[in-house]
């Protein structure tokens, strides 16, 4: 019983290690609220409509960081999403 347990537990974990790591990087300067809230983690469709009507107010985002001015978005957010946070479009050389 304790086996099935642990190897469920561990089946869990790679899947979840397999959906983190399909996340593709969004660029939070231009992606659309769907968008945002599609890619990165801990944020709803709530939160990233907040994201895209700061932008829309206050102009693009300099620094990732600047994302803890959003009303709902704090900075563990932020860290847990920094690998998945674009600021300009990749170049394609």
């Amino acid at each position: 019983m304790i086996k099935k347990t642990i190897a469920a537990m561990l089946f869990a974990l790679a899947l979840t290690g397999m959906a983190v790591a399909e996340s593709a990087p969004v660029n939070i300067n231009t992606a659309s609220a769907e968008q945002l809230a599609e890619a990165l983690n801990g944020v709803g469709q709530a939160r990233a409509e907040a994201i895209v009507a700061y932008r829309e107010e206050n102009g693009p985002f300099t620094h990732i960081d600047e994302l803890v001015n959003v009303r709902g978005i704090g900075l563990a957010t932020v860290d847990r999403n920094r690998d998945l946070i674009l600021l300009e479009e990749p170049s394609r050389d």
